[in-house]
C-alpha cells in the first residue's frame, strides 16, 4: 500500500470513528429519535453526504449487520454432522469470548440505545431476520447437503433468542452477564 493510500485509509477510518462517536454521544444525551443525521454530521464536522458515505442510516450506527464472513468465522470448526441447534449453541460462547472489554462496553452502549428506543427495538427484529438469512448462507453443510426449509425456522429462532439476550443485557445496564443471558435464551430452544 502506498503512502497516499495509507493516508486515505487512515483519514477514512478517522472520519468514520468521529461520526460514530459523535452519534453515540448525541443519542445518549438526547435520545435516538431526537437526533437527526444533520446534527450528527455537524457534531462530527462533516457534511451530510459524508455521513451517508460512511453509514447507510443512523440506525446502522447502533445496529450492526454481521457479514457472511463474520458468521463463517463464528461457525468455523463446528462439525457439520452436529444438529443445527448444537452448531449454533457451541459457536456462540467462543465468539463472545473474543469480545474485548472495549468491544463489550461499546456493544452495551449501542444496545442500551436500542433498548431505550421503541422503534429500534422493533427494527432489531428486521435486522435479526436479515442476519438469519446471512447466517443460513454462511452455514457450512456436509458435501452435497443443503439446509432444510425447517432450518430457516431454527436459525431465526436462535437469532431472536440472541436479540432477546442482548436487550435483556442492555435493560440490566450490563449487570447481568451477556454470556449467561445468551445461554438462558438458547436453553428455551433446546429440542426436547
Amino acid at each position: 500500500m502506498s503512502d497516499s493510500q495509507d493516508w486515505r485509509t487512515r483519514r477514512w477510518e478517522d472520519t468514520h470513528q468521529r461520526i460514530y462517536d459523535s452519534a453515540l454521544r448525541l443519542f445518549q444525551e438526547q435520545g435516538f429519535e431526537q437526533v437527526s443525521v444533520g446534527q450528527i454530521a455537524a457534531a462530527a464536522s462533516v457534511s451530510v453526504p459524508t455521513f451517508y458515505a460512511h453509514f447507510q442510516s443512523k440506525e446502522h450506527i447502533v445496529m450492526h449487520l454481521p457479514t457472511a464472513h463474520d458468521f463463517a468465522a463464528i461457525l468455523a470448526g463446528q462439525p457439520t454432522d452436529l444438529s443445527l441447534h448444537e452448531r449454533i449453541r457451541r459457536a456462540i460462547p467462543p465468539w463472545l469470548g473474543t469480545w474485548t472489554p472495549d468491544y463489550r462496553e461499546d456493544a452495551l452502549a449501542r444496545w442500551r440505545i436500542i433498548a431505550a428506543t421503541p422503534a429500534l427495538r422493533l427494527r432489531a427484529a428486521e435486522f435479526e431476520r436479515t442476519s438469519g438469512g446471512v447466517l443460513a448462507d454462511a452455514l457450512p453443510t456436509p458435501p452435497g447437503g443443503a439446509l432444510r426449509p425447517a432450518d430457516a425456522i431454527v436459525i431465526n429462532a436462535y437469532m431472536s433468542a440472541y436479540t432477546a439476550a442482548l436487550l435483556a443485557w442492555a435493560d440490566s445496564n450490563g449487570e447481568r452477564k451477556i454470556d449467561e443471558l445468551v445461554e438462558e435464551s438458547f436453553d428455551v430452544l433446546k429440542p426436547r
